[in-house]
């Protein structure tokens, strides 16, 4: 190699040198700026959790993140309940709500998916569309209505209202992310399931179900999710203290007493994260697996 090549060479390397400088200054600020808009959106959560753990008096007007005093007077007074009605009794009430739902949810949204997505009947296409066309009505329109069939029927004041349409597949976000699912798996196995004599239900339980199993997931853990976080639908048809759930409770201890005891607030709304943050932590790897694969067959 000549020498006007080795100085060539050399001087092609040295703006690499000075690149790579600036691009680990903007890795750097990058992570700056990063940390600093995370610091600014958990604040508020790390406040609110120690804040718990500070006497009532202490919490109003006080922006300062460690408690001077630490007491565990908040969780005794959240867990010994509201108006006579123990803790566990909202959160028993909270749990049965999440969990029929969600079963409710991924049975019917299934059965609704597989004959949408694997069944010739008439008018297949109108009554697909109509069920998306739900997904643009707004929730607040059909409240009144709702109350006044459920009344009629005497099932206000019961968990009825809010668990009947979870077993009749009125979820229509659920029923069109499993159908985009179905569609997705070739249908080859159909056809394979038929040569061997299986039906529409064995077909769906034995080969469709199993492989459904992200979309399964996911709507599970944001029906959970979405269920245990619902404040309206129980404010709404629940009437007696003791079919309260742990968001209607958060809100009737504020009104308990003239004056608010933010500490005892506080730790009962921590006190009822702890499921929904046990839910997520536990299930969402699957989460991210159903939304990625989902995304592929879409």
């Amino acid at each position: 190699m000549s020498a006007t090549q080795l100085l060539v060479t050399a001087d092609r390397g040295r703006p690499r040198s000075r690149d790579r400088r600036r691009w680990t200054l903007k890795e750097l600020v990058f992570h700056v700026i990063v940390l600093a808009i995370l610091a600014v959106i958990l604040y508020p959560v790390a406040w609110m959790l120690l804040s718990t753990l500070k006497p009532s008096s202490q919490i109003v007007g006080n922006a300062q993140l460690l408690p001077r005093e630490l007491t565990t007077a908040n969780y005794e007074t959240a867990l010994s309940g509201i108006g006579g009605v123990s803790f566990w009794t909202f959160f028993q009430n909270s749990t049965i709500l999440a969990v029929l739902s969600v079963i409710g949810v991924v049975l019917s949204s299934a059965l609704a998916a597989y004959a949408f997505a694997r069944i010739d009947f008439p008018g297949r296409a109108a009554y697909f569309g109509l069920m998306i066309g739900t997904l643009l009505l707004p929730f607040h329109v059909v409240i009144i209505p709702q109350y006044i069939m459920f009344n009629a029927f005497g099932m206000v004041n019961t968990f009825t209202p809010l668990l009947l349409g979870k077993f009749l597949a009125t979820e229509a976000f659920f029923v069109f992310l499993m159908v985009q699912f179905m569609r997705g798996l070739p249908r080859e196995l159909d056809e394979a399931a038929r040569i061997d004599g299986a039906g529409h239900y064995r077909t769906f339980w034995s080969i469709m179900l199993p492989l459904l199993k992200p979309a399964l997931v996911t709507s599970a853990i944001f029906t959970f999710i979405w269920t245990w976080n619902d404040f309206f639908g129980p404010l709404l048809y629940l009437k007696d203290p003791d079919l309260y759930t742990l968001p209607i409770a958060l809100r009737l201890f504020v009104d308990q007493s003239s004056s608010a005891d933010y500490g005892g607030q506080m730790a009962m709304a921590v006190l009822a994260l702890i499921p929904v943050f046990l839910f997520f932590l536990i299930f969402q790897r699957y989460l991210v697996d159903g939304v990625a694969t989902q995304g592929l067959k879409g």
